[in-house]
């Protein structure tokens, strides 16, 4: 399969690449990114085919309908990795459980990797993947990685002490949970670099696209024979990995008689770079049957507007710090693979140069009307979140705020009466603070009181991977403005930081 540029091409990059080299270079002409040419269509008899197959086997299977460019052994190998999720010392390993909540509410719960966090899904093969591509081609890669909070720590994981790849991870200072901060700053692998800036996490995008896009800045790597790619899902090696859970929760559901093969469900997604909701996206294209994909955003609610509304406007917006940190995004990438694969090249590149230069772009009626036969949203506020959390724990279910955003999405955005898989995208480890201001009452307290509260009132365990975190060395320590990152990271690349 190739993939091609989703805003055309400038006449120097090729028109179309690979799956390989879209990983390595995941950047494409005008600013724009790689999106497949077309998809394979997994239709009933696939479904019904991988009905009581294991994850890894509905994994390979997708990939092989993708017809990707990997080694079988690679691709065995990055699978393989699934195996240390929890629950998965068997043969029948389940990375992703789906939990019924309530008799139409189902949680996929996409967090039990090594950084609990839905991250760890795609990020644990997709860094085996690219780093033996890396020693395949003998070369060196700088992976470049913009996070809100689970990206970083889910990539910092994988890329760790792995051979022809160094990782340059930003985050925005003081915009995560002090999980997700300790998570990277306490990593110590000779071959990673964390850099906190002052700004939000659309300022660390930003910092990142502008990097991957820069000739002088690639000049300069290459001087030091290094080439660049992103661990963000920019890069469609982060999607492939992520459109595959849909097809498996849905399948759960099968499994679990909630409903027979062929019947329609929602897809209910927290949103923030829109890269879960593109794989729900890409899975219906693929013939999973899909009524609507709702998605749920916090008070940072571009997104909502967008899909409403056809307007897509930051024009005058600044990032709004929530109890859910990882979606307070203003400028989410993978909505760009959406007008591409709807509108095409020349409409999408029109779009996207407008949010660039005017910060604002509009559809048309028509336009709007094809998005809402997908799409359909709603937003979260702070308070209503942690209403849900209580109401979800009063109910035997702890979840985290970003899951809590989706019930606000499934209380709202149904006409139907359709069962609904909501994606759970972090533990409740992640964010204790505000899960015990929910639970208790109590505020002001810090990352580990609060996870002791938690566990004593749902008579659970910290697990040790979070509770160890606390008493490990603070190794990276940087923080620094935006004009500084090239300097820090060419600085680090020489060993000299």
């Amino acid at each position: 399969m190739k993939f091609t540029e989703t805003r055309g091409n400038d006449g120097v990059s090729p028109k179309s690449v690979s799956f390989s080299e879209a990983i390595l270079g995941p950047m494409s002409s005008f600013g724009g990114i790689y999106s497949p040419e077309s998809l394979p269509k997994l239709g009933h008899d696939f479904l019904e085919e991988h009905l009581n197959k294991d994850y890894k086997t509905l994994a390979r299977s997708i990939l092989s309908a993708f017809d990707i460019d990997i080694k079988d052994a690679v691709i065995d190998e990055a699978l393989a990795l699934y195996d240390q999720f929890d629950d998965c010392s068997n043969k029948a390993c389940n990375p992703a459980p789906l939990v019924k909540v309530k008799d139409d509410l189902f949680v996929s719960e996409l967090w039990h990797g090594p950084t609990r966090a839905f991250k760890d899904m795609a990020l644990q093969p997709f860094g085996k993947v690219l780093s033996s591509l890396a020693q395949d081609k003998n070369e060196e890669y700088l992976i470049m990685a913009a996070t809100s909070g689970d990206t970083g720590p889910a990539a910092l994981d994988t890329f760790k002490n792995r051979e022809n790849v160094r990782v340059v991870c930003l985050y925005p200072d003081g915009g995560t949970s002090d999980v997700q901060r300790l998570q990277m700053v306490t990593e110590d692998a000779s071959n990673l670099k964390v850099i906190g800036i002052h700004g939000d996490f659309d300022d660390a995008q930003s910092a990142l696209k502008s990097l991957l896009g820069s000739d002088t800045f690639n000049a300069k790597l290459q001087e030091k024979n290094i080439s660049l790619s992103a661990a963000n899902s920019v890069n469609f090696g982060r999607i492939i990995f992520q459109l595959m859970y849909h097809i498996h929760s849905y399948l759960e559901l099968v499994r679990q008689d909630a409903i027979s093969l062929g019947d329609k469900v929602y897809l209910d997604v927290p949103s923030g770079n829109f890269g879960n909701a593109l794989g729900g996206y890409y899975a219906m294209k693929m013939g999973l049957p899909v009524e609507k994909i709702l998605i749920a955003s916090n008070n940072n609610n571009v997104l909502t507007h967008f899909i409403n509304n056809g307007v897509y406007d930051i024009s005058n917006a600044s990032v709004i710090a929530t109890t859910s940190p990882a979606m307070d995004i203003l400028k989410s990438s993978n909505v760009e693979r959406i007008l591409f694969d709807l509108f095409g090249t020349e409409r999408t590149k029109e779009l996207m140069q407008a949010l660039d230069s005017e910060k604002k772009y509009t559809l048309t009626q028509g336009e709007l009307a094809q998005v809402q036969e997908i799409f359909i949203a709603d937003f979260c506020t702070d308070d209503e979140g942690k209403k849900y959390i209580q109401e979800a724990f009063d109910d035997g279910y702890l979840m985290d705020p970003h899951t809590a955003t989706c019930f606000k999405a499934y209380d709202t955005c149904r006409d139907q009466s359709l069962k609904t898989i909501v994606y759970s995208t972090a533990e409740w480890t992640k964010f204790s603070p505000t899960i015990a201001n929910a639970l208790t009452g109590e505020t002001g307290s810090s990352d580990i009181d609060a996870l002791k509260a938690i566990a004593k009132k749902a008579e659970i365990g910290i697990p040790d991977s979070i509770n160890d975190l606390f008493s490990k060395k603070i190794t990276q320590s940087v923080v620094i403005s935006k004009a500084n990152i090239e300097t820090e990271i060419l600085a680090f690349l020489d060993g000299k930081s």
